[in-house]
């Protein structure tokens, strides 16, 4: 098969270093460039410490059209201005990886429109899509902890809580990024605010429509690097053997969310594009717990499973990856 062309923008921060990694060992992709105008001419391995003898790509601040698709890893609102500022070819697929176009409102610029790339979800519009909206990381988690009880018109009120490693916050410093602050803390921000809660419900309308859902969500900020774990409490009459039937059908086929039947934890999904679902019923109410790893199924992981997607290759290809236990 031929070699999938791919450009970057913001290859120098957390997202863009992950999706380099994948791309260099993906059997069906050669990446062209990376564009990063703070580190142009520099190697990528001097600012990507771990990739010394992986590539000897250099950082550029030039842009070129012998590309197939285009991987934007910019902060939030960012794409929307390069593109505005840049005349990409029509022929080039985009793959965002901010939330400049994951609601719907927001999900066109010119002529291009953008499909919400959860795979899960809108795995056969993804397919046929020429520019992907990928989602946000918590809202990967909590959507894929959820999804299956909306499909079934179950949800109603949604109490959500959940915890993020400081990679979450981004690359550049700050108070609550610096190491002496996350060591042995974690406190709770943007209670009830958090960016995430439109896409969240977007999607969970998507599947059931006739209520007027509402979600209340706490996150955290954990003393770990990367990760989320999520845990969702609904009301529910539904039986537990029958809930794990529901989850288990509404995931077979997509081989990276898995139902398990015995508690989950955050080592299980770290460095892996994995999102793993708990299930626990006590009476009336059912608490679902998912995690993965913000950086590759909350992020890289996903895009590279989305580019899979847009150019007819099995969707696990390049993301085999291996976790860390120990």
């Amino acid at each position: 098969m031929k070699k999938i062309n791919v450009g970057i923008i913001g290859g120098a921060g957390y997202t863009g270093g992950e999706l380099i990694r994948l791309l260099i060992n993906h059997p069906n992709t050669d990446i062209r460039f990376i564009h990063s105008k703070s580190n142009a001419g520099n190697a990528v391995s001097k600012v990507h410490r771990d990739l010394i003898g992986e590539t000897e790509l250099n950082f550029t601040d030039t842009l070129s059209d012998d590309i197939d698709v285009l991987f934007l890893c910019l902060g939030h609102g960012d794409s929307k201005k390069f593109l505005s500022e840049n005349e990409i070819a029509d022929s080039i697929k985009i793959i965002d990886l901010a939330n400049d176009f994951r609601l719907a409102q927001s999900s066109k610029l010119k002529a291009r429109s953008f499909v919400y790339g959860l795979p899960e979800l809108n795995k056969e519009q993804i397919k046929s899509a020429h520019n992907v909206a990928n989602p946000g990381c918590f809202a990967s988690a909590i959507q894929l902890g959820l999804l299956p009880l909306a499909k079934a018109g179950l949800l109603d009120d949604i109490y959500t809580t959940g915890i993020t490693g400081s990679t979450g916050a981004g690359q550049s410093l700050s108070a609550t990024s610096h190491f002496s602050w996350r060591a042995n803390n974690i406190q709770a921000y943007k209670t009830l605010t958090h960016q995430h809660l439109g896409e969240i419900m977007q999607s969970l309308t998507q599947l059931q429509s006739d209520k007027n859902l509402q979600m209340s969500f706490v996150p955290w900020r954990g003393d770990f690097t990367r990760g989320i774990f999520i845990s969702s409490t609904v009301h529910c009459e539904m039986l537990a053997e029958e809930l794990k039937i529901l989850y288990k059908d509404f995931y077979k086929g997509n081989p990276f969310t898995i139902v398990s039947d015995e508690p989950i934890f955050l080592k299980q999904i770290v460095n892996t594009n994995k999102c793993l679902i708990q299930l626990e019923k006590v009476g009336s109410k059912l608490v679902v717990h998912s995690a993965l790893d913000n950086l590759l199924k909350g992020a890289s992981g996903q895009a590279v499973q989305n580019m899979n997607l847009m150019f007819g290759l099995n969707e696990t290809t390049g993301l085999k990856l291996k976790g860390t236990m120990f």
